[in-house]
């Protein structure tokens, strides 16, 4: 209005209900949002297939406080989306090659393992390894498993919960379930790289010689 007529700005502010302080002094985002938001950004870049809700789940875990509705806002203000998957392709966590381990209980290694029965129903198994001692932690085995802190607590009651496990990116092991459990027990999770098995080597060999000596001769 003031740029396309010769009104005075009292006289434009007055027409649309603003204050000419709010017009002279437009406001300004908080130092705390922008800090926010510029994390909320980096973590959307580094885990893609996170909403706002497992990014709140994660600042939280960091010590902000920080409500859903808070980080949805900052979220969309920053333009952000869930990306559509392409292929097989997974979200980014903490990936680092496969190391020696010292101790017992230091990492352990998981995945599942598939296979059928006589009567064609399929089934799937959790196998559980100690990277140090090689040793078979747990395998359980349903139609399917959607219980997997569950299996891991019950170990735990046994020999004390591990450092740290390690995974590949399947949805069991990327759920909200899984991460909210992982925190809460102070276990680290090193996720592999997708098309490198070598990463999980201890788990891939173990299954490996499960298939062979197990599944394949039909122990179930």
């Amino acid at each position: 209005m003031l740029e396309a007529t010769s009104i005075s700005e009292r006289r434009a502010c007055a027409l649309v209900g603003l204050s000419r302080d709010s017009w002279r002094h437009p406001p300004q985002r908080a130092q705390h949002d922008q800090a926010t938001s510029q994390r909320i950004v980096e973590l959307a870049h580094e885990r893609r297939r996170f909403g706002y809700r497992r990014i709140a789940d994660l600042l939280r875990a960091a010590g902000t406080k920080i409500n859903d509705k808070r980080v949805y806002r900052l979220y969309k203000l920053a333009d952000l989306s869930v990306r559509k998957r392409r292929g097989k392709q997974r979200l980014k966590l903490e990936r680092v090659p496969l190391h020696e381990c010292q101790t017992i209980n230091e990492v352990w290694s998981m995945d599942f393992v598939s296979d059928s029965l006589a009567s064609g129903r399929r089934i799937k198994c959790l196998t559980v390894t100690d990277d140090f001692s090689h040793e078979c932690v747990d395998i359980a085995v349903d139609h399917g498993i959607e219980y997997v802190v569950r299996v891991l607590d019950r170990v735990a009651r046994f020999r004390g919960y591990p450092q740290a496990v390690r995974t590949d990116q399947g949805p069991e092991f990327t759920s909200r379930a899984f991460m909210a459990w992982a925190q809460a027990k102070g276990v680290r999770h090193i996720l592999n790289q997708p098309g490198k098995p070598t990463q999980n080597a201890y788990i891939e060999s173990f299954n490996g010689k499960f298939r062979d000596e197990c599944l394949n001769e039909h122990w179930f």
